[in-house]
C-alpha cells in the first residue's frame, strides 16, 4: 500500500515503523506545516495528528476519494458530519478510539459484563484512566468508548469527568509519566467490587492495528468499526 501519514508524532513515527516492516510505502508525511498534498499518489491515509486538525483531514481525505483510517481523539463533535461526508462521496472511513486488538476484546468484554450487571443496583461501576503526560486530551477517547458501552447496556445516562452525579459513570483521568495506557472499570458494593482492567505496556499495538485496519479497508465502501475489522460482531 502507499499510505499517507497525517500526523508525524510519536505514533506517526511507530506505525511507519511497522508499515515498513510489513512491505508498504510511505508516501507522504503530513504535519501542521505541509502546504500541498498529492493526493494523487495516495492509496490510504492514517491519521494520527492534532484534534483541531483531525476533521479537517478526515475531509480532505474523502473528497479526494482516499480510505482514511483515524485514530486522533478530542475532534468527535463532528463525527456526523464526517459520516455524511463518507456516504457522500462513496468513501471509506474507520475511526476508532483505540486501535489495540486487546483493547477492543476489551470493549467487548466491557459491554458484556454491564448487560450482566444491569438489574444489580447494589453496585456503582466508575472508570479510571491513566496516560502519559503529553496526551491533550481526558477523559481519553478510549476511556469515553467504554462508557459508551455501559450507557448502551445499562441504566446509566450519562458520563462525567471527575464528578457523582446520578445515573452517570464517573471517569478519572490521571497523566503520569510515559504511561501508554491503562483502563480500569469498576463495579462496587458495599460488600466487594468487580473490576476489569486493560493495561497496554506500548504502544506497538496502536500501531499495528491502525495499519492492519488500513489494509483491510482497501477496496471497501462505507463507515467501519474495528469490529468489522476483527470480525468481532
Amino acid at each position: 500500500m502507499k499510505i499517507a501519514l497525517f500526523g508525524y508524532g510519536k505514533m506517526g513515527k511507530m506505525i511507519e515503523r511497522i508499515a515498513l516492516e510489513r512491505n508498504h510505502e510511505i508516501v507522504a508525511k503530513i504535519d501542521i506545516d505541509t502546504k500541498e498534498i498529492n493526493f494523487a499518489n495516495i492509496e490510504v491515509a492514517i491519521d494520527f495528528s492534532m484534534p483541531q486538525a483531525a476533521f479537517g483531514n478526515i475531509t480532505k481525505c474523502l473528497e479526494n476519494n482516499i480510505p482514511v483510517i483515524s485514530g486522533t481523539t478530542g475532534w468527535l463533535d463532528n463525527y456526523d458530519e464526517a459520516v455524511h461526508l463518507c456516504n457522500q462521496h462513496e468513501g471509506a472511513f474507520i475511526y476508532a478510539s483505540n486501535f489495540s486488538l486487546g483493547v477492543n476484546i476489551f470493549f467487548e468484554l466491557n459491554e458484556y459484563l454491564a448487560k450482566m450487571m444491569g438489574n444489580l443496583t447494589q453496585y456503582n461501576v466508575s472508570m479510571e484512566e491513566i496516560h502519559h503526560t503529553q496526551k491533550l486530551d481526558a477523559p481519553s477517547g478510549t476511556a469515553i468508548t467504554l462508557a459508551e458501552g455501559v450507557i448502551a447496556n445499562s441504566g446509566y445516562k450519562a458520563w462525567e469527568l471527575d464528578k457523582q452525579e446520578p445515573n452517570t459513570i464517573p471517569i478519572t483521568s490521571k497523566r503520569i509519566g510515559t504511561t501508554p495506557g491503562t483502563h480500569i472499570v469498576e463495579y462496587k458494593s458495599e460488600v466487594d467490587s468487580i473490576e476489569i482492567t486493560h493495561t497496554a505496556h506500548n504502544r506497538e499495538g496502536f500501531a499495528l492495528g491502525a495499519v492492519t485496519a488500513a489494509e483491510w479497508i482497501i477496496g471497501k465502501k462505507g463507515v467501519f468499526t474495528m469490529r468489522d475489522v476483527l470480525n468481532l460482531g
